[in-house]
C-alpha cells in the first residue's frame, strides 16, 4: 500500500508564506502597541492638564488678627442685651435672638451660658432646634 499525500499536505504553506505570516502578525502587533502607547500617553496628558485647571487657588497671606478674650464686663452686657431679647421673644432660636442683638450667635453663646447658670433663662431643645425662655425673677 503506497500512501500518497494528501490534498490538503500538498498544498500547505511554503516556509516562504510561514516568513511572510509572521513578519505580518509582527508588523501589525508593533502598530496595535504603538497606537495604544500614543493613546494612553494622550489620555494621561488630558488627565494631567484637568487637575492642573483644577488646582485650588492658592492661599491668601493675610493673616487673622489674633482673637481677645472678652472681659468679664462685656460678656455681662451682651448677657443683659440677651436676657432682654428673650424676654421680647420668647421661644425664639439663637439665630433669631442674635439679630435683635447684633451679633453673631457664635458670640452669644457664653453669655447664653452664663444667663442660664443665673437663673435667668433657661433652653428648650437641642442644637439648631434649641429654644431660649425668660425665667421669673427669684426677687418676685
Amino acid at each position: 500500500m503506497e500512501l500518497r499525500p494528501s490534498a490538503c499536505e500538498s498544498r500547505c504553506m511554503t516556509t516562504t508564506t510561514i516568513e511572510q505570516l509572521e513578519k505580518k502578525i509582527d508588523d501589525l502587533i508593533r502598530t496595535h502597541i504603538a497606537d495604544v502607547r500614543r493613546k494612553a500617553s494622550a489620555a494621561v496628558e488630558k488627565a494631567f492638564a484637568a487637575a492642573a485647571a483644577k488646582s485650588p487657588p492658592a492661599k491668601s497671606t493675610v493673616r487673622r488678627s489674633p482673637s481677645r478674650r472678652r472681659g468679664e464686663d462685656e460678656i455681662r452686657e451682651l448677657g443683659d442685651l440677651l436676657y432682654k431679647a428673650v424676654c421680647s421673644n420668647p421661644g425664639a432660636t439663637m439665630t433669631t435672638l442674635s439679630r435683635s442683638v447684633g451679633k453673631k450667635p457664635q458670640e452669644l453663646r457664653r453669655p447664653a451660658k452664663w444667663l442660664k447658670r443665673a437663673g435667668r433663662i433657661r433652653s428648650v431643645g437641642e442644637r439648631n432646634a434649641t429654644r431660649y425662655f425668660p425665667l421669673a425673677s427669684k426677687s418676685a
